[in-house]
């Protein structure tokens, strides 16, 4: 099942996303910036999400555990969270990953097309990505 995350939800995702504070995670959670999959009452990952300029959805973090990985999981949760940005009113959507990681070219399967990059000292290139929802 895969559904915006609830505060009963807070304490599984904190013990795996280490990106963010459990306070910015809550306030994640309570403003409907958090989608989890559960599969059989298991734990599979989740996707967490912000608005860049306050009018785009930015995909922050996609996580699968590793025991549920290259399953489709991953796919669904995408998917879900672009029908659900869709639904909202928005034509497009970003997301960004290090260019020395693989998921470039998850999210390249998925649509999503490189429009920028930067980079921060002492840190690889970070790619951003676009998808458009028409």
């Amino acid at each position: 099942m895969i559904r915006y995350a609830s505060i009963d939800d807070l304490e599984i995702i904190n013990q795996y996303d280490k990106h963010i504070s459990k306070t910015e995670l809550e306030k994640s959670v309570k403003d409907y910036r958090v989608i989890v999959y559960f599969k059989d009452d298991n734990f599979v990952g989740w996707l967490r999400f912000n608005l860049f300029w306050d009018n785009t959805p930015f995909m922050n973090l996609l996580f699968v555990l590793s025991e549920y990985r290259n399953q489709g999981f991953g796919k669904q949760l995408v998917r879900f969270w672009e029908e659900e940005m869709k639904k909202q009113g928005y034509s497009l959507v970003l997301t960004s990953t290090v260019s020395t990681e693989s998921a470039q070219y998850f999210y390249r399967k998925l649509g999503y097309t490189d429009c920028g990059s930067f980079v921060l000292p002492q840190e690889p290139e970070e790619l951003i990505l676009l998808k458009s929802l028409n």
